[in-house]
């Protein structure tokens, strides 16, 4: 995402989609049985409130308390976001959705300069949307009106006060149940169907691997701290086995199986991105590549659309648009594949990361300052990822994982048009315990090596921006951390001279990354003073607040590299590109092009992989004279500032963090 969220047009399902069938139930995720401490001066009345408001719904609506606390719990883990909405205009614990209060007008890869396919041998393609007509917006995203004529409660109650939004959410199951033609009942099995539609999803496949979910979290049990500071519970079933036959009942359109590439315990679909020429050697909107045999995935990129649905699946489909792997649905974590993972997307902003990446579109955009993502979604997320990280042999951690806004500007000229999405409300930390890799301390207090690791829902910087330029946005929990000149939060923040090279001020801007990083990413100690540490961050030394009593960063074990010895300076890259001599007889050489920043003597830098320098030659629609050109010069990934970068291997010693 970059820029300020904007009205948005939200456009229908279109009908000729096709969905893949849902085979096989999950196995649970991690579930984080833990949240924060209740914030000072949270009255335990608060917080028997919001579990005694579940008890009051299920009683009053015949709903079973443990699906009523399930089906919340894949909605907001039981958050309420200060009655703030979703990315898709979904509010409270139950995510009862009024998505007219977030529609959208410029979709995500039409922001800003970023060439999404980010490879200089061509002329720059930064994507012009042809966007559909407004519509009616589709019922999943409609849920709290139906909420109010059932309940007879106020929308704006709904959408601010969470008890009233449980009993929006139980009016809703139990109106569900009764369409089916099912009794209410005490037994939770008997809601299987009910928790289905409860979804909104349109076909069978995806109702099913919605409530496979729920009761999957029934079945293992769940407890958390909510953001309200209020304690809330759900007992295990282990021994719940639900009556999935009421799902033939729930008029859900039947999906046949087509080829997708997900893992059998989410609910995927095959959509397809056009590869069509247009003359004189133009062509959209992705390469046809063979990875992994041509060249390795190293990358699973994490986008935010900065759009709805139904207008990122338009988008997707036009062959002059761009192009990533799979889309994720806010509302119920369906997915869709666009193109094979054997092929190259463009959406990265950078050709070097795009011909070693999977890119994944989840739906949503900053429709408040403090939107959210629902659990649902972030589960879908982190099964396709484990998926593929096993299937291409991808470390799950955040040199491997990335957001759009790690992925480096491939030169100097590009670094101030990169994309900062998904922005610094994607709970990271969450994600990683999702992906069964939770971050956590690998070495003691005064290591020399730290990974950023801020409490979530306590950590909350103040940003502007969210709405209108200058303005503050809404308090809210984040995943980033302020850095400074100097152990003082009256200090000048961190410069980043690739972002403003007049050598103007950072900003709080939500979309300024010069001076800030990100949970789960590791740096090199430079210092430590007080309740502060610095760090050695884009060539200077930044400082950030880490109390003893409420640390932001933990100790950490690893690699770290510093210019050879003889050298004052080193460069650093934004791609991993091969030497000159490396390129064969017809295949132009492209300039490693160094950035304007310098690894200077005694700094350090984390270290992650050690890879050639590697080049994805594929500029006509004839795939006969694509190359992969790999050279003998080596690099390492380095993490440098808020983006990941290169060093060459030649100019570095490799040391461990001490």
């Amino acid at each position: 995402m970059r820029g300020s969220p904007t009205d948005r047009r939200p456009t229908p399902l279109p009908g000729r989609l096709r969905r893949t069938a849902f085979t096989a139930a999950p196995a649970v995720l991690l579930l984080p049985l833990l949240g924060a401490a209740p914030p000072a001066g949270q009255s335990s009345a608060a917080s028997v409130r919001l579990q005694g408001a579940f008890g009051a719904a299920a009683a009053e609506y015949g709903v079973p308390r443990s699906v009523l606390l399930g089906v919340s719990y894949l909605q907001s883990r039981w958050d309420a976001h200060g009655g703030a909405p979703s990315v898709t205009g979904g509010y409270g614990p139950m995510h009862l959705t009024d998505a007219r209060t977030a529609l959208a007008e410029a979709p995500h890869h039409s922001e800003g300069t970023e060439d999404a396919r980010g490879d200089d041998s061509r002329p720059p393609l930064v994507a012009e949307a042809d966007l559909p007509e407004s519509s009616e917006l589709p019922s999943r995203l409609r849920t709290l009106t139906k909420a109010a004529e059932l309940t007879g409660l106020p929308a704006r109650t709904l959408r601010t006060d969470a008890e009233a939004n449980v009993a929006g959410g139980a009016a809703l199951l139990a109106a569900a149940q009764r369409e089916l033609g099912a009794e209410p009942s005490a037994d939770p099995a008997d809601w299987y169907g009910a928790v289905a539609r409860f979804s909104g999803a349109d076909d069978r496949a995806t109702a099913a691997a919605y409530a496979n979910e729920v009761f999957a979290v029934i079945r293992d049990g769940a407890g958390r701290v909510t953001d309200a500071g209020q304690r809330v519970a759900l007992a295990a079933e282990p021994g719940l086995r639900p009556d999935t036959g009421q799902l033939s009942r729930a008029g859900l359109r039947a999906a046949a199986a087509d080829g997708a590439e997900c893992p059998t315990t989410v609910s995927c679909e095959w959509i397809p991105a056009p590869y069509e020429e247009f003359g004189d050697n133009d062509y959209g909107n992705h390469d046809l590549a063979d990875r992994p045999t041509s060249q390795r995935i190293r990358y699973i990129v994490v986008h935010d659309t900065e759009g709805y649905w139904d207008t990122t699946l338009e988008l997707v489909q036009d062959p002059t648009y761009v192009s990533w792997h799979y889309s994720l649905r806010s509302t119920d974590g369906h997915i869709a594949q666009h193109i094979k993972n054997k092929d190259v997307g463009w959406h990265a902003g950078n050709w070097y990361v795009n011909a070693g990446s999977v890119g994944l579109e989840h739906e949503g955009f900053l429709a408040s300052p403090d939107a959210w993502y629902t659990e649902a979604m972030y589960r879908a997320s982190a099964r396709l990822v484990k998926y593929l990280a096993a299937k291409y042999g991808v470390p799950l951690d955040r040199q491997h994982i990335l957001g759009h806004d790690t992925v480096p500007g491939p030169t100097t000229a590009t670094i101030p048009g990169m994309h900062t999405d998904p922005g610094p409300y994607w709970d990271w930390r969450h994600y990683f315990e999702l992906l069964g890799k939770p971050f956590g301390a690998t070495s003691g207090k005064d290591s020399a090596m730290v990974t950023i690791l801020p409490k979530y829902a306590d950590n909350r910087p103040e940003f502007t921006g969210c709405v209108s330029g200058g303005e503050p946005c809404a308090v809210h929990g984040s995943s980033a951390v302020r850095l400074y000149s100097e152990p003082a939060v009256t200090s000048p923040l961190i410069k980043d001279i690739g972002l403003r090279p007049g050598g103007d001020d950072s900003t709080i801007d939500v979309n300024d990354l010069g001076s800030r990083v990100s949970t789960g990413q590791q740096y090199a100690v430079a210092g430590r003073q007080g309740d502060w540490t610095a760090i050695w961050y884009l060539g200077q030394k930044a400082w950030f607040q880490n109390p003893k009593a409420k640390p932001t960063a933990v100790g950490a074990a690893g690699l770290v590299v510093t210019p050879r010895e003889g050298l004052a300076e080193i460069p650093v890259y934004g791609r991993a590109y091969p030497e000159a001599r490396a390129y064969p007889a017809g295949v132009p050489a492209q300039a490693v092009s160094p950035w304007p920043y310098k690894l200077l003597k005694g700094q350090k830098y984390v270290a992650g992989d050690r890879v050639p320098g590697e080049y994805y030659y594929a500029v006509s629609f004839d795939t006969s004279g694509h190359r992969v050109v790999v050279g003998e010069d080596l690099y390492y990934e380095i993490q440098f500032g808020h983006r990941v970068a290169f060093v060459r291997a030649a100019d570095v010693r490799v040391l461990p963090a001490a």
